[in-house]
């Protein structure tokens, strides 16, 4: 038997250290060659690590949300015989042999190195009703250990599903009450101990005086208390997010434009387009946003909060802020005054796909110049989005509706005519933008959308 220490390598250029954002094994796991062993989070993208050796993982570097440096241990994994050469002269790996059951002052040197080296820790593994023996010579951290210790349990230690078939383990009850809330329908999760943690007969009486049992709910179903620790994409979100409100002084303006014509010009393109791809409005959006910012160059600009320099970009790199699984992405469309309707709308389906999927490129989520962010049909009737620093402005169409309005009737007088009517909303960094020429910003867009013909003259 032998350990080999994998060392968290050099992932990108200027990466000082990395996120741990999920584990894909744990201790005590085995892991094939090649095999998934965690995501780590830069600052530029989520890299996937892999196992260069197969066999069980002895530790791991912490837990999800902790930060590892460049070249400190990321797992220990026992490996069967001895490590391949090329394997052990990897520039990006450490190897360590030693027997397991050797007692030796080189097997204790190793052992000093390793816990010296990354201060490695076995995060609690998740509970389960038969607890394998720890593999010999793996040492727990203490903080790990009193997560275990602390850890909630039952009377009988023993996993009993509640009435929705979730889990009731951790709620302490006597057998008794546990009849007695499958009885009546309670799921044991939902019910609040007076006293001790534990549910007695008193609390099913409290939570069945409130309406609690199965055919006598109440209107809203008692949430279950969580926390959640902010991690990898969302804590990226939150940095950033506190970073612009805290730096960037913020004001909005919010115009309603009457999008009729434009949603017309928009199903007749559709109509005839063939094998290209289904137009939505963001494209038509995106070309109006284009062909007004030459008389608005202060919208399409980046400051620098240090240099205390605002660089006016000439190309428009626009971002699309996008929602994924992981939490809002923002892909970038790079020279967008420079493509057509087509052109933006494959690149908007490409660059969405790629961010919902994971595949896309750091520079693919950076060096953007303004940001469109739209939330479709939810868009709601007026927005103030956060800029995306250090962007100085943020672009949001709301939801489009239907509303009678007063119109020309050709004759010198007025009718009135259903009309589908889109307010659009922009924030904008007041250092650098002032109001009236946010203002006269979204004026111009608003006579290109709601003149389209404009939009496809060169």
């Amino acid at each position: 038997m032998a350990k080999f220490v994998f060392n968290l390598p050099d992932i990108g250029e200027g990466i000082a250290e990395a996120e741990i954002v999920a584990w894909h094994v744990k201790v005590g796991d085995k892991v094939e060659e090649d095999g998934r062993l965690a995501d780590m989070m830069t600052d530029k993208a989520t890299v996937e690590m892999e196992s260069p050796v197969a066999g069980t993982i002895l530790q791991v570097a912490g837990e999800a949300g902790d930060v590892v440096a460049i070249g400190s241990p990321l797992v220990v994994i026992e490996t069967e015989g001895e490590v391949p050469a090329e394997e052990a002269s990897a520039p990006k790996a450490e190897v360590v042999r030693e027997e397991i059951h050797a007692e030796t002052p080189e097997a204790e040197h190793v052992e000093k190195a390793v816990e010296e080296a990354g201060a490695l820790e076995t995060p609690a593994p998740t509970p389960q009703p038969v607890r394998p023996e720890p593999v010999e010579g793996q040492s727990f951290s203490s903080r790990a250990a009193s997560k275990e210790q602390s850890g909630p349990s039952t009377s009988s230690g023993q996993a009993v599903l509640g009435v929705d078939g979730q889990s009731s383990a951790k709620v302490l009850a006597s057998p008794a009450v546990r009849a007695r809330a499958r009885a009546l329908g309670i799921d044991l999760a939902d019910v609040r101990a007076a006293e001790g943690g534990r549910v007695r007969h008193s609390d099913l009486d409290a939570f069945l005086s409130y309406g609690g049992a199965k055919g006598y709910a109440p209107a809203g179903k008692r949430m279950r208390d969580e926390d959640i620790k902010v991690i990898g994409l969302r804590r990226r979100i939150a940095e950033n997010m506190a970073a612009s409100k805290r730096n960037i002084p913020h004001f909005s303006y919010v115009e309603e434009c009457d999008v009729t014509d434009l949603d017309k010009l928009r199903a007749d393109l559709n109509a005839n387009r063939g094998a290209k791809p289904k137009l939505t409005l963001l494209p038509l959006l995106i070309t109006a946003i284009c062909r007004a910012l030459p008389e608005f160059p202060m919208i399409n600009a980046r400051y620098d909060d240090e240099a205390n320099v605002v660089h006016r970009s000439g190309a428009v790199h626009l971002g699309i802020a996008t929602m994924t699984e992981a939490g809002l992405m923002v892909p970038v469309i790079r020279d967008a005054q420079g493509k057509n309707l087509w052109q933006l709308a494959s690149e908007i389906a490409r660059l969405a796909e790629a961010a919902r999927s994971g595949a896309a490129k750091s520079d693919e989520l950076s060096g953007s110049t303004l940001t469109v962010t739209s939330l479709g049909p939810l868009g709601g009737i007026a927005s103030t989005p956060v800029i995306n620093r250090p962007e100085v402005a943020i672009i949001g169409p709301n939801r489009i509706v239907e509303r009678p309005m007063f119109v020309p009737d050709g004759m010198g007088g007025e009718r009135i005519e259903k009309r589908k009517l889109m307010n659009l909303s922009i924030s904008c960094d007041h250092r650098v933008v002032d109001g009236y020429d946010a203002a006269a910003f979204v004026q111009a867009v608003k006579k290109l959308l709601e003149t389209p013909v404009l939009l496809l003259a060169a």
